[in-house]
């Protein structure tokens, strides 16, 4: 099943990123490039670096100045990840680009993709609340209330990888099939946004 590969390279991803913990680590794929692996990894690489973006920039006494910075790594790193759920959609475009669409066959309102996107944050998630619940330093209450999320954490992982088991082989099987739309960011381009564009003359 796809979702089993997917989630046990996001494991990967973030298991190795966590050797280092460093913002500014490399990625280092171990994933030939030919490979829908190597798409996954790369994608819960970007996704792991940002979630510890998302808790640098919460330091109430981070310097503005470096905060600025982060915020533009951040606008980047945004722009990457989405890019990178296009590559995986257009993995899935190429793959069923021979299958028959049945006459009655429906649209999902999400694309593969971005479905493996939600279960990369699922997993960053998963991994980061199984730390709280062993937390030597938290109180019993605090690891109590976190184990009690990480129930419904895994809970939701079962239930969208199953989903996602499923509209992949509705896809296969004919009975849906898959657009996708080009997410036209507009604040990242100097052309649509205004504040870039009117900076320009």
């Amino acid at each position: 099943m796809f979702s089993k590969l997917a989630y046990s390279v996001f494991e990967q991803s973030i298991k190795d990123y966590h050797q280092f913990d460093n913002v500014n680590q490399p990625i280092n794929n171990p994933f030939p490039k030919d490979k829908f692996e190597h798409l996954l990894y790369h994608k819960n690489w970007i996704d792991t670096v940002q979630w510890h973006f998302e808790d640098i920039i919460r330091d109430p006494n981070i310097d503005p100045v470096a905060a600025l910075t982060l915020k533009r790594r951040i606008d980047a790193s945004n722009q990457e990840r989405t890019d990178m759920v296009e590559y995986i959609d257009s993995y899935f475009l190429q793959k069923h680009s021979l299958v028959i669409v049945k006459d009655n066959a429906k649209i999902n309102s999400e694309s593969p993709a971005w479905a493996f996107d939600r279960l990369s944050i699922l997993a960053l998630k998963i991994y980061h609340m199984q730390e709280e619940t062993n937390r030597a330093a938290a109180s019993q209450e605090h690891r109590d209330k976190c184990q009690t999320k990480l129930n419904i954490l895994l809970e939701q992982r079962t239930d969208l990888s199953t989903a996602i088991d499923d509209l992949l082989t509705d896809i296969e099987n004919g009975n849906k099939f898959m657009k996708v739309y080009k997410q036209m960011k507009m604040y990242n381009d100097d052309d649509l946004n205004p504040v870039l564009y009117q900076n320009k003359k």
